[in-house]
């Protein structure tokens, strides 16, 4: 894997994790799909739950955007068992499918990426 998208902060209040997609989706313009890897770790799985509801906080709502991760063909997504386990969330709450590893795995495979953006 060429590029690795790491997503740790949560979706609202910052817009930290918008920019992370924007660059992520721009990032597809120059690489293949298989090369690029998308990670969610602490809170950065926030950015996976479906029914936010960001306009309380008068954010807007750019998280179904994430769902142009399968438009775009980027099959290797992945989220960080553990956090999911600490932040006590359901994975069948997810907007997006992605492969629930445990840290030791996912940070194996942010190592082996030559590039790796942090969110």
């Amino acid at each position: 894997m060429k590029m690795a998208f790491l997503f740790r902060t949560a979706p609202h209040g910052s817009s930290v994790a918008r920019e992370g997609l924007d660059a992520l989706l721009a990032a597809t313009a120059f690489c293949e799909e298989d090369e690029m890897g998308v990670f969610f770790i602490d809170d950065g799985v926030f950015n996976l739950l479906d029914g936010q509801q960001p306009e309380w906080l008068l954010q807007k709502d750019f998280i179904r955007t994430f769902k142009l991760l399968d438009l775009y063909g980027i099959e290797q997504r992945f989220v960080c068992q553990n956090s999911l386990e600490k932040l006590k969330i359901d994975k069948d709450s997810f907007i997006l499918s992605v492969e629930k590893i445990d840290r030791t795995l996912l940070m194996t495979k942010l190592h082996q990426a030559e590039k790796v953006f942090t969110f």
